[in-house]
């Protein structure tokens, strides 16, 4: 596309977006991709022969970029008949060779509140949707702005997404260790951490769009299988730890032999079809929640 028009296509998205809005429509526009469009406005900057900043864009390139993010939102219409619409952007940036230095992500990361890092790795091993859940973030999370409603719908939510946060951020450090001198070489603590985080990155994290099970997701469901996940790893580590003596110890291994059958329906929890309802499937996972308790207090046994 000629440059004008390149730089001109985020603008008249979001005119036209502010247009379905004011009719009181809810509005998602997608914006792929604006690091084509600040190369345009790279481009016509040089040819405006105006002063350049760093890799050859334009020091407006962040009050642009802020002056487009800004115009998302809620807002109620003036005018008769009353309405209320909202514009949500979804902005795509593809920095050159995946560099998060560059200008555009920078910019773009002080701006925006929730950013999907998109992982090239993730995507050639089919892990889909591939976002990489070390980079992603929420700034909602931080604010606490959504803990009232996860209050209302699950008072654990939130502390069991933590968890699960913490178990892949120490299984992405362990990784290094065992690529250098081996599984082996780990504690049975540590051995437990990667074998959850298995669980959650190819059973929990990882959906298949085609099939009935996993094309959506309700919220009762992802929250009973965070649920069990945390569950089994609690006292997992529990049990590792509360058993010192050489003789009643109890290892990763002596976990995975004695529990294998439960490992697997903490993997094949997320076959339960969502369009049963609610309340069979909560049936169904707090029969799982309860196993799990009663496992390991007969493993400690």
């Amino acid at each position: 596309m000629p440059v004008a028009a390149r730089e001109a296509s985020i603008y008249t998205g979001i005119t036209l977006s502010e247009y379905f809005r004011d009719m009181g429509y809810n509005v998602s526009m997608m914006a792929d991709s604006t690091s084509r469009w600040a190369e345009a406005l790279r481009e016509i900057s040089g040819r405006l022969a105006e002063m350049p900043a760093d890799s050859g864009y334009p020091a407006y390139l962040g009050a642009r970029l802020a002056s487009f993010y800004e115009r998302a939102g809620k807002v109620s219409c003036i005018g008769n008949p009353p309405r209320n619409g909202s514009v949500t952007i979804v902005g795509a940036v593809s920095p050159p060779g995946g560099d998060f230095s560059d200008p555009v992500i920078s910019a773009t990361l002080g701006i925006v509140q929730v950013f999907w890092g998109l992982d090239k790795k993730l995507a050639q091993r089919k892990h889909f949707p591939s976002v990489n859940w070390l980079l992603s973030y929420s700034k909602y999370l931080e604010r606490r702005s959504l803990d009232s409603y996860y209050e209302t719908k699950d008072p654990e939510f939130m502390s069991n997404r933590n968890r699960m946060k913490e178990i892949l951020t120490k299984e992405d450090e362990l990784s290094e260790i065992v690529q250098l001198v081996g599984k082996d070489s780990l504690d049975e603590a540590e051995k437990l951490t990667l074998e959850i985080a298995k669980i959650i990155k190819d059973d929990f994290l990882q959906q298949n769009g085609f099939s009935d099970w996993d094309r959506f997701c309700p919220f009762f469901k992802t929250s009973w299988m965070m649920k069990n996940i945390v569950l089994f790893y609690n006292l997992g580590l529990k049990s590792i730890e509360n058993t010192s003596s050489a003789e009643t110890r109890v290892t990763f291994n002596g976990i995975k032999t004695s529990l294998g059958p439960l490992i697997h329906k903490l993997s094949t929890q997320k076959f339960q079809l969502p369009g049963e309802g609610e309340e069979k499937l909560s049936r169904y996972y707090r029969a799982l929640y309860e196993e799990i308790q009663h496992s390991f207090r007969t493993l400690e046994e």
